[in-house]
């Protein structure tokens, strides 16, 4: 089987992103949008992600730069580089889409993007989501997903300090 670049999946800056946007809307496509740092990728994200995917036909995720995840995580995160961690998450299947933003919080991507569905994990409520009133207004739908116990990127931090 020939070897597939993941850089066509890459959408380093926001330029193009309504262009395939809208040829996914043309063909009645599902968009489905979340957003996280996937510092260190285990089980509990390809889960979480694989989950996000069935709930439309396309997953956009949004991904916190690097200067974002050092914001909201502390000045030794993140473990992998922005781009090392586009470069894993666009080699998932589930993916179809992935973008960074340096804001804190993904409103303005969200805003952007105008997802039919948002997802965030389970240890949010639907009123805590970012962009909810803002999906919601349009019909669509957000929801959580549960966490897979035992996997968290902060745990596999523990694990190695050991």
């Amino acid at each position: 089987m020939p070897f597939t670049s993941t850089a066509p999946k890459l959408h380093p800056n926001w330029d193009h992103l309504h262009t395939v946007l809208e040829q996914w809307r043309a063909r009645g496509e599902r968009i489905v949008f979340t957003n996280g740092c996937f510092d260190i990728l285990h089980l509990g994200h390809v889960t979480y992600l694989e989950a996000a995917r069935a709930l439309g036909d396309r997953l956009v995720l949004g991904l916190n730069t690097d200067a974002s995840v050092s914001r909201l995580k502390g000045p030794t995160r993140p473990v992998n580089n922005e781009t090392a961690r586009g470069r894993v998450l666009a080699a998932l299947a589930c993916t179809d889409l992935i973008t960074f933003f340096p804001q804190d919080t993904p409103l303005e991507l969200i805003q952007l993007v105008q997802p039919d569905v948002l997802v965030k994990g389970g240890d949010y409520t639907l009123e805590n989501i970012v962009g909810h009133e803002l999906v919601q207004a349009r019909g669509g739908l957000v929801t959580t997903i549960p966490f897979v116990d035992g996997y968290s990127t902060t745990g596999t931090i523990e694990k190695l300090k050991c």
